[in-house]
């Protein structure tokens, strides 16, 4: 009995051992199949994953923007036409190039880096400018605060001689008789429907001065920038080809042929007091024109006085250089496809070379008239250099001089209409920001 008993015991202890090895093996090979099974779904999972993130990259891209925004296609081709007018036939390639290049950058879809909504109605928006704006927002404010146009002036007027106008201050009025182009446009603007802060813009084209062109538009219609900045380089850079047909037309053989005798030597101190006390006097005439005109003279006076010359050097090179760029990239991204292709654009253009056309045609008009009354006479061909497209605009003068008289040397008596339109443009500029800002 007792053995049986034992032996019972002993089955019952190899039956309860069997059943939990077969329970162990079960166990086992359920979870490795549960574990082969999360296996396959987070397999499938991550090949979802994938596929979502090669399409959210996709459709990142900017090529995507492009195909659901043609009008971005269109800028970036203009822009390539721009840098090709730029780098190969240098109209203006000192501006032209980063204009052209500031277009690329703003019209890439997808860059973010300048954004238009941050300053419309002609204010920066400074709530969340530091969580939105890009690299170009921050160049921008340059121009929107005026700074770039002024640091140019103080190298222009570094780079600027007054000689020939203080020697022959007749030619004031020649540089003053060139600007009749902005306002006559300002007015047919207007009539044509333009609102009167953009008509002023798009007026002041017919200064051929980039600086003031852009420091006005800035303050009186930003939204033009992109277009009038395009409008009024292009037409400075096309100066040898627009003005000899208006100088021709206006002018006969016998008028292009006239002689003028050399100008008087100007001292030293003419051409230190000459800037400062301009500067009081205009101020004074026309603070809204005071930026301008009194960056344009301390340069200038830092290159008369001859006591800080390392400055001088430093504003017509380094310091003009350098603004010079980040104006150039800050105004060409302000030419966005919703502000550059539009009608009103075509209507800038237009009326800016007829401003342009106007102003060349004013000065040689003015020049005959005062023959009428003088017994020195002017050759009229010199007051087409009344807009400030310096010096270009006084060669034109001269070539075309010299093609009708061959011993005719009319460039220092064109530098003098020249300069005087630089100051022109810039009290004209401070008129309308006057009367309209």
């Amino acid at each position: 009995m007792k053995r049986v008993m034992k032996y019972m015991l002993m089955l019952l202890a190899v039956a309860t051992v069997g059943l939990s090895v077969q329970a162990w093996g079960n166990g086992s090979a359920q979870g490795e199949a549960t574990v082969a099974a999360q296996s396959v779904a987070q397999a499938a999972d991550a090949d979802i994953d994938v596929g979502d993130s090669l399409m959210n990259f996709a459709e990142s891209t900017g090529f995507v923007g492009l195909v659901q925004d043609w009008r971005c296609i269109v800028m970036l081709l203009i822009a390539c036409v721009l840098l090709y007018l730029a780098i190969v036939k240098q109209y203006e390639p000192l501006l032209l190039l980063p204009i052209a290049f500031g277009m690329v950058l703003t019209n890439l879809p997808g860059a973010g880096m300048f954004h238009s909504e941050l300053f419309e109605g002609g204010h920066v928006h400074w709530t969340g400018f530091d969580s939105l704006a890009g690299l170009i927002d921050y160049l921008y404010l340059g121009v929107k605060l005026g700074i770039y146009p002024c640091l140019i002036f103080v190298g222009v007027g570094a780079m600027t001689d007054f000689g020939p106008l203080i020697a022959n201050p007749k030619s004031l009025l020649l540089g003053a008789a060139a600007q009749v182009g902005i306002f006559a446009t300002y007015l047919g603007a207007t009539a044509l429907g333009f609102l009167p802060n953009e008509a002023a813009s798009t007026a002041i084209i017919g200064g051929a001065d980039g600086p003031t062109a852009i420091y006005l538009t800035s303050k009186l219609a930003p939204h033009l920038l992109g277009p009038i900045a395009v409008a009024a380089y292009s037409y400075m850079a096309l100066v040898p080809v627009i003005q000899p047909p208006i100088m021709k037309a206006l002018t006969t053989q016998k008028e292009r042929q006239i002689s003028m005798k050399q100008l008087r030597n100007v001292s030293k101190t003419e051409k230190i007091v000459f800037p400062i006390v301009l500067t009081m006097i205009i101020a004074l005439l026309l603070p809204s024109a005071a930026p301008l005109i009194g960056c344009l003279m301390l340069g200038n006076l830092m290159k008369e006085c001859g006591v800080v010359e390392r400055l001088s050097k430093t504003v017509q090179n380094e310091l003009m250089n350098i603004v010079t760029v980040f104006l150039g990239i800050s105004v060409g991204a302000t030419a966005t496809a919703e502000a550059f292709l539009n009608w009103q654009t075509i209507g800038i253009l237009v009326l800016g070379i007829l401003a342009f056309c106007l102003g060349s045609a004013g000065g040689v008009v003015l020049a005959k008239i005062i023959n009428l009354f003088s017994k020195e006479k002017i050759n009229p061909l010199i007051g087409s250099a009344g807009v400030s497209a310096v010096p270009m605009a006084a060669r034109v003068s001269q070539k075309v001089g010299q093609a009708a008289n061959p011993s005719n040397f009319l460039l220092m008596h064109a530098m003098g209409p020249n300069v005087a339109g630089v100051i022109g443009s810039a009290v004209a500029a401070g008129i309308l920001l006057s009367f309209l800002g």
